[in-house]
């Protein structure tokens, strides 16, 4: 269940900035120009360029955390086959430590050892879980996935209306967006609502306000 609402915060996070990035660039080239190929061609470049770099990032992370993970479950093999006798007497400190009383700690460590000794310090050692290593390319597609329909909001509404209605429906849509991304994200969080729907939305209308200009006083030079 942990692990589903961490890849569903993500998404969240992905999609959110997928949307920011976005309409910072299109509503920046829109202020530069009224042309609906170069908006368009700036942020379909902009969409690509996000969600590769994000799927590459994510991948290269993940990879990092699993070669990790491996090499500590690696380790421990050989600890657990060189003294088994030292990790049981560690494992049984580790169980003491949580709470347990010396005589329940040792009885539960033998148990745990009887039914699998590396798992059993996987998880009370390492924090991990040894068959959910976390895989590079589910993150990478994911936050490739993510990225790709939250930008494609703002560019779909910049580049559908006429020309004097693109800023405003863009800036609409784009906010409306945050709030339901600050919204869920708190929600799966447990985090005051309200202060993430405004920390969102003001980092979106700021985001657009500065491109805007500098797009507008690019335009006008």
């Amino acid at each position: 269940m942990s692990t589903r609402l961490n890849w569903l915060r993500a998404g969240v996070l992905g999609a959110n900035d997928g949307i920011i990035s976005t309409a910072g660039l299109v509503v920046g080239v829109a202020g530069a120009t009224t042309s609906r190929a170069s908006i368009l061609a700036a942020g379909v470049a902009g969409l690509l360029a996000g969600s590769l770099s994000m799927a590459a990032g994510e991948y290269v992370s993940v990879s990092s955390q699993r070669d990790s993970e491996r090499a500590a479950l690696d380790l421990e093999r050989r600890e657990l086959a060189a003294d088994p006798e030292a990790e049981l007497a560690e494992l049984t400190e580790l169980l003491a430590d949580r709470g347990l009383t010396r005589d329940v700690a040792r009885e539960a460590a033998e148990q745990l050892t009887a039914r699998d000794a590396l798992r059993a310090h996987a998880r009370v050692e390492l924090g991990i879980e040894p068959d959910e290593l976390a895989n590079p390319w589910h993150a990478a597609l994911a936050s490739l996935a993510a990225f790709t329909v939250g930008a494609l909001l703002p560019l779909l509404a910049i580049v559908l209306p006429e020309p004097s209605h693109r800023v405003p429906v863009t800036v609409a849509a784009v906010l409306a967006a945050l709030t339901l991304c600050g919204w869920i994200s708190a929600r799966l969080g447990n985090a005051p609502v309200p202060r993430a729907i405004v920390r969102n939305v003001t980092g979106g209308a700021l985001a657009m306000a500065v491109t805007y200009a500098v797009g507008t006083w690019i335009g006008s030079g």
